[in-house]
């Protein structure tokens, strides 16, 4: 099931027509696998887990990728149930959704936020 963002007085902003976030427990086990299998993907991630929710903007992931690229990367997190996303004027706040997608999905994100330190030597 997808959700069309709304504003908080209901509206859907004129940029925000065509954002819809998936559910996590709609989405296949291989889709979640291909969004979390890629490594821009997980910097994104990580980066999301360590702040507030709402707290970072789309413009202010340090990302080795083009403004387009960056866009089609939240779409892919976004369709997997990984993240939300909502308009507050010029600025694109993300969620990320790990409640909804542990429910879905136990343990694979915990895997992909420990990333860095499963595979450090000891």
């Amino acid at each position: 099931m997808s959700v069309r963002q709304t504003s908080n007085t209901g509206q859907v902003s004129a940029r925000a027509r065509g954002l819809t976030h998936t559910d996590p427990a709609d989405v296949p086990l291989q889709d979640a696998l291909t969004a979390v299998g890629d490594p821009v993907r997980r910097t994104i991630l990580r980066a999301l887990a360590a702040v507030p929710d709402w707290a970072k903007a789309c413009g202010t992931f340090d990302l080795p990728v083009t403004k387009a690229t960056r866009s089609h990367h939240f779409a892919v997190l976004r369709a997997a149930g990984l993240i939300e996303q909502r308009d507050e004027g010029a600025r694109r706040l993300n969620r990320l959704r790990r409640k909804e997608f542990d429910a879905a999905f136990p343990g694979l994100l915990d895997l992909v936020l420990r990333e860095e330190t499963l595979g450090a030597s000891p």
